[in-house]
């Protein structure tokens, strides 16, 4: 299967309405085929002055914006309900991950559901980023994060990594050879700046492999901080830096319990590193 046949197995788009998170230029469910509304940050032509000069992003071929999500709740922005949503490398930018989540399903119909694509932490400049803790996703939810924190911010910057992804699915990676994008100088600097100006820098605020992602999903669900169940997964393929989940609202949590402990058992223990001796 391709990466629109994974993100949307099992879900039929016949007759239905949909919204895509971040679509950019390159939307998953495309008009006219489909009835769907493209939600963003911003709006088409604040974008298209964002990216011009980006050459990995088409200017000409940036979706028409029906919805801005920012100052309002989602469902203010959207003023509808739609019967699923789709965010394509979206889950791993915001600020509050349980806020987003709960924003997501209040946009959605009865029976309604998420499609997600979500970035491997072993297959890009993640890698050396310990995966999300429970304790960073509540704190966020407890400031309602409306900009990346300073401390995850910092962790990032400090963190972050050259990293050829080919080289972890060969076992090759010696983390003590990747070499770092930025110093700590430029890490305090910029925590600094947040700190007094509330300044929005755009970093991977959260970090997951699929059965990390899965079980904190579980230590949410435990805790009253999540109402979804598993409902499709495809996990990364050799070769790729990404996996795919379907999300959808329950009143079941042994069986959401269930689902995402099934994740966390079916994902891939990937070797990307030698054996040691």
């Amino acid at each position: 299967m391709d990466r629109r046949e994974k993100l949307l197995s099992g879900l039929s788009l016949s007759h239905k309405t949909g919204a895509e998170i971040g679509a950019l230029c390159r939307p998953f469910i495309t008009r006219p085929e489909h009835q769907v509304f493209y939600v963003d940050h911003a709006s088409t032509q604040t974008l298209q002055e964002k990216y011009r000069h980006d050459p990995g992003v088409i200017v000409e071929e940036i979706v028409d914006v029906d919805a801005v999500w920012g100052e309002q709740t989602l469902a203010q922005a959207l003023g509808r309900k739609v019967d699923y949503v789709v965010a394509s490398h979206v889950i791993e930018h915001v600020p509050d991950l349980i806020t987003w989540l709960e924003e997501l399903g209040s946009i959605l119909n009865d029976n309604g559901e998420i499609r997600l694509i979500i970035p491997d932490k072993r297959f890009t400049f993640d890698y050396l980023r310990a995966t999300t803790r429970l304790s960073d996703v509540v704190y966020a939810n407890v400031v309602k994060a409306r900009f990346p924190q300073a401390h995850t911010v910092l962790d990032y910057v400090l963190n972050v990594v050259k990293l050829d992804g080919s080289q972890a699915w060969r076992g090759s990676v010696e983390p003590a050879r990747l070499e770092k994008h930025h110093t700590l100088s430029d890490a305090r600097g910029i925590a600094r700046q947040i700190l007094d100006s509330g300044a929005y820098h755009d970093v991977h605020c959260w970090v997951f492999t699929p059965r990390s992602l899965a079980l904190l999903f579980v230590e949410l669900l435990d805790h009253g901080l999540l109402t979804f169940e598993c409902v499709n997964f495809h996990d990364t393929a050799y070769g790729t830096n990404e996996f795919f989940l379907g999300l959808k609202h329950t009143s079941n949590l042994s069986r959401a319990r269930d689902s995402w402990l099934a994740v966390a058992a079916a994902a891939k223990a990937i070797k990307t590193e030698p054996s040691s001796h």
